[in-house]
């Protein structure tokens, strides 16, 4: 087996307050592909947990990332490399 020489890292974050947003930035910087578990946030603050969201979103597309949900409690963020798969929904 060939040995990748920039090998791509996945990593899990518990996202507790929006200081959480700092690191994140640098690792979607990193291009590191990261599974962000929300529901501690939304437990504790819906508002919070909205613009938290936006701000990732809004740096995701500044950094040429993918963002999207999945399922109810996380989301995930991938490099520019790694394309996230939507489903284009019929809204008739």
């Amino acid at each position: 087996m060939q040995k990748q020489e920039n090998p791509t890292y996945l990593k899990a974050i518990t996202i507790r307050d929006s200081s959480d947003v700092h690191s994140i930035k640098e690792d979607i910087k990193k291009g590191i592909i990261l599974i962000l578990r929300v529901t501690p946030l939304a437990q504790k603050d819906v508002d919070q947990l909205r613009k938290v969201v936006e701000e990732l979103y809004s740096i995701a597309k500044t950094a040429d990332a993918d963002i999207a949900r999945l399922g109810e409690e996380r989301i995930i963020v991938t490099p520019s490399s790694i394309k996230i798969w939507k489903p284009e929904y019929d809204l008739k």
